[in-house]
């Protein structure tokens, strides 16, 4: 297991188009519209770096290790992270270059983006939802409630 101290989204990135130009050329698997872009890496609360992978073949969430406490658990198997939107299953996998990390699937295949922007967009709104709490309460608002004269436009 290897603990990324920094960023890991280059090196992701540098794999990921390496078995995109190698196991999986050519495959009818693969989307041609869509390449190979790591985004959205962060530190979960964990610790650990989350973010978004998207590939021709397909669009996940991967959990990286940040520091030594990662979970052992046997590539193939399952593992349930927690962010604020909830709890999600992962599968644990493992890549040479990259060691132990996981993965949940969010479209695979991926065939269905006209365009790697739209492919791009949808793993971006994925990150942003899976650290927010749909539970959360949003502020009250400063203002008092609008009469129902003032909600149809007319006058107090």
């Amino acid at each position: 297991m290897k603990p990324w101290a920094d960023d890991p989204t280059a090196d992701i990135a540098a794999v990921f188009a390496d078995i995109a130009a190698t196991r999986m050329a050519g495959l009818p698997i693969c989307n041609p519209a869509l390449q190979v872009e790591a985004l959205g890496f962060r530190r979960a609360e964990s610790g650990h770096w989350v973010g978004a992978l998207v590939t021709p073949w397909a669009i996940n969430l991967l959990c990286l290790p940040g520091h030594a406490d990662w979970p052992a658990a046997a590539a193939g198997s399952h593992y349930d992270w927690a962010f604020p939107s909830g709890v999600y299953e992962f599968i644990v996998a493992d890549e040479d270059r990259l060691g132990r990390y996981h993965l949940c699937s969010l479209f695979s295949p991926a065939g269905d983006f006209a365009s790697h922007e739209q492919a791009r967009l949808t793993a971006l709104a994925a990150i942003t939802a899976l650290f927010n709490d749909p539970l959360a309460a949003p502020a009250a608002a400063a203002t008092p409630p609008a009469s129902r004269r003032a909600f149809l436009g007319l006058r107090g």
